[in-house]
């Protein structure tokens, strides 16, 4: 670790004409044919001053990041658009509700088995092609489901744009710890927390919308044209930032994260998949689990044995950096919050309040905008103030909301629930961004695309287990002591949880660059 350390030093000490040649390469991309210039390509080892140097960043790379960020924005709007649709595509589709579900098990599980092969992705990929790559798969595959003849043809298109999505947000990442200086990496971060935030709460209001007015092939088709242009702008202006690296695959690993993370979230997400009249979990729910766990331990192995040659397929060495670790298990505790509420709120405002579908869509709405349209605001005070006051006060916030939330009945006012919910959004906020920059700052270049895949992979798990947890909490509660006890149980659960949150924020500290800073 201390040899790691020692050379990424290292990389920080280059002559004049080194550090002129890396500000170059960010700003006019196309030098890089040179082949003695530093390689700044997202998911390469780039020299840090290429990260750090100039304060501003250029225009290539504001229009790359824009670019990107918009893409994030749409295939993540569509990874939340469907759960409302559910229903009617039962009945036009003429499928059972377990075999519906697969078109959002199937997508999670997708993304669950992608997203941690993508360190590897970007590392071997220009950021251009991996680009084309995810927006290609995600256009593709919603041009199918907009004209899917049946069931197994869309559920295979929603495959298709879950391969797309979970190529996006480790390449955004990645993308802005290579092009962004330190000094306004907060301030960048917090726009990507417009496309994780705001994207997830408009979907069940706009499918809401087009359910109500059109076919549910509408949801694909209002997808679409933005996918298209955001795939063409990318087609244009996107250029080729530095040389790819020729580490092998590692086959072994790629067929390990089938049985280990599609283990783990399926079996997850079959416990919390609202079986509420059973008394525990089913056989199958188990049994994926175990294989999951056993897999995982499997993988995790394979990646420290291949560690030692420099070519893993997913590099744990991310979790030697102190900072990466506390915010990596802080992302995943909000995570297990965000997504209990997620489930847990539309069941409260539609079973015990009696609220549509669009009724609900539009009393989640506020928050979701909060979380979002502050996201920014919270970046630059991140860059002022550093990442303590704001996750402290953040996971406060989050606690005392659940626990407002636990107490809640039949007879609680809407506007109540619209404004604890605003909270609990402000107060995720306020943890998001902080904790994504401060993870992911001291990392050296070279583990930058593999710790935006660790991150995204864990996020998935969480979200799985989050909602697991808490729907298993809800149902086993509801059963002996009815809908409202069971719904106050769940959110006591998360309110609990949610002070482990507390903890770790006290443990946060201010992230310098690579070979900066100590571990």
């Amino acid at each position: 670790m201390s040899t790691d350390l020692n050379s990424n030093a290292g990389d920080n000490v280059q002559t004049d004409s080194q550090q002129s040649r890396s500000k170059t390469a960010v700003a006019d991309p196309a030098v890089t044919a040179d082949p003695a210039a530093p390689s700044v390509s997202a998911g390469s080892a780039a020299p840090h001053d290429a990260v750090t140097s100039p304060a501003k960043m250029s225009r290539e790379s504001v229009t790359i990041i824009t670019t990107l960020l918009v893409a994030t924005f749409v295939v993540i709007l569509n990874e939340t658009i469907m759960n409302v649709a559910l229903q009617r595509l039962m009945v036009d589709l003429r499928v059972d509700a377990p075999t519906v579900q697969w078109l959002s098990t199937g997508f999670m599980l997708t993304m669950a088995v992608v997203i941690p092969t993508t360190g590897f992705i970007l590392q071997r990929l220009s950021t251009r092609a991996v680009f084309m790559l995810a927006m290609g798969l995600f256009s593709g595959g919603t041009l199918l489901a907009a004209l899917a003849p049946g069931f197994v043809v869309l559920l295979f298109a929603r495959i298709i744009q879950a391969g797309g999505t979970a190529i996006m947000l480790p390449l955004l990442m990645t993308t802005i710890l290579t092009l962004v200086p330190l000094q306004r990496r907060g301030a960048v971060m917090g726009n990507v927390s417009i496309a994780i935030s705001v994207a997830p709460a408009l979907g069940p209001t706009v499918s809401g919308f087009i359910l109500e007015h059109f076919s549910w092939r509408f949801m694909f088709v209002f997808v679409l044209p933005i996918a298209l242009v955001a795939l063409a702008i990318g087609a244009k202006y996107l250029t080729n930032i530095g040389e790819k690296e020729k580490n092998p695959l590692d086959f072994l690993s790629v067929l390990l994260t089938i049985p280990a993370f599609g283990g783990l979230v399926y079996g997850l997400s079959q416990i919390g998949g609202g079986h509420g009249g059973q008394a525990g979990p089913g056989a199958a729910a188990i049994a994926a689990l175990v294989i999951g766990v056993v897999s995982l331990l499997a993988f995790v192995l394979r990646q420290l044995q291949l560690q030692k040659a420099d070519a893993p397929l997913l590099d744990l060495r991310a979790f030697n950096f102190r900072m990466f670790t506390i915010s990596v298990l802080l992302l995943v505790v909000a995570m297990i919050a965000l997504f209990g509420a997620v489930i847990l709120l539309p069941l409260y405002l539609q079973e015990i309040r009696g609220l549509k579908s669009l009724e609900t869509g539009l009393a989640l709405l506020p928050g979701g905008l909060a979380m979002g349209l502050l996201g920014p605001f919270i970046g630059r005070l991140f860059d002022k103030v550093g990442p303590l006051p704001l996750t402290v006060t953040g996971s406060i916030m989050m606690v005392l909301a659940l626990w407002q939330f636990s107490m809640l009945n039949a007879e609680s006012p809407v506007a109540w629930i619209v404004a604890l919910h605003v909270g609990l959004s402000l107060g995720l906020a306020l943890l998001f961004t902080p904790a994504f920059t401060t993870g992911l700052n001291p990392l050296p270049p070279h583990l930058y695309s593999h710790g935006s895949a660790i991150m995204s992979t864990l996020q998935q798990v969480a979200g799985a287990a989050g909602t697991a947890l808490l729907v298993s909490v809800f149902a086993a509660v509801s059963l002996g002591s009815g809908v409202v006890a069971g719904m106050q149980a769940a959110f006591l659960t998360a309110a609990a949880l949610a002070v482990v949150a507390v903890v770790l924020s006290l443990m946060m500290r201010k992230t310098a660059g690579a070979g900066t800073h100590g571990h």
